[in-house]
């Protein structure tokens, strides 16, 4: 085994069905069911112009500003994949561009996220498959690898494992891991409904906010 230069296989997957179910979920809700506690860093943005993104995870890890491993993983994904790319949060080089863009979204990619740069940023604009990315650069990739295919990679400290669940909208990306799927969209279904009322008060007028003077005084805040 090549420790660094090699492309595995998952050994776990979430399904596309479940993975689109949490289309329907805020990203924020979900965090908020995994007690805030998980996150993939305020660095990556969107690049596309709108949409959401889940989605099966097929990880590569590579050295910044080289994207061979990257180019190999758009060759062997699935339809639906989230290829999760983690160069280190490097911004010298991009890692990919239109090219590239175009090629996965006849591959039927489901989207990327990228710990790293793009170019051609009008081309995700307008393609619009949904990329979440550290940063721009005109200054293109090497081709030299090395690199790993469907290896454990971590982002800010959030570690993504091959086949985990990715999501991701306007407020950041999320990893949900394979065995956690199904308990934390249930909970966050119950989340989204109680908000959903909460709303409803609020616009109501009815909002009960008895609880901030009650915590103020439980932590011992002098108050007039």
């Amino acid at each position: 085994m090549t420790i660094g230069f090699r492309i595995l296989n998952r050994k776990n997957s979430v399904d596309l069905q479940t993975a689109k179910k949490f289309l329907d979920l805020p990203v924020a809700n979900v965090s908020d069911c995994m007690w805030r506690l998980t996150a993939s860093g305020s660095r990556l943005r969107p690049m596309h112009k709108s949409g959401q993104l889940a989605g099966p995870a097929l990880t590569v890890k590579t050295r910044p500003g080289d994207n061979l491993m990257l180019h190999k993983a758009i060759d062997i994904a699935e339809p639906g994949d989230i290829v999760v790319c983690d160069a280190g949060g490097d911004l010298t080089n991009s890692l990919m561009g239109e090219l590239m863009l175009a090629h996965a979204v006849k591959r039927g990619v489901g989207g990327f996220v990228l710990n790293g740069a793009v170019r051609d940023v009008e081309a995700f604009i307008d393609v619009n498959l949904p990329v979440f990315a550290a940063g721009v650069s005109h200054r293109g990739p090497y081709k030299d690898g090395p690199g790993e295919i469907n290896v454990s990679v971590a982002i800010d400290g959030m570690v993504i494992e091959p086949g985990d669940l990715i999501i991701g909208d306007w407020d950041g990306v999320l990893a949900v891991p394979f065995e956690e799927v199904e308990a934390i969209f249930k909970k966050t279904e119950e989340k989204q409904a109680a908000e959903i009322e909460e709303m409803k008060k609020i616009k109501a007028g009815e909002w009960d906010r008895s609880w901030v003077d009650k915590i103020l005084i439980g932590r011992g805040c002098e108050m007039p």
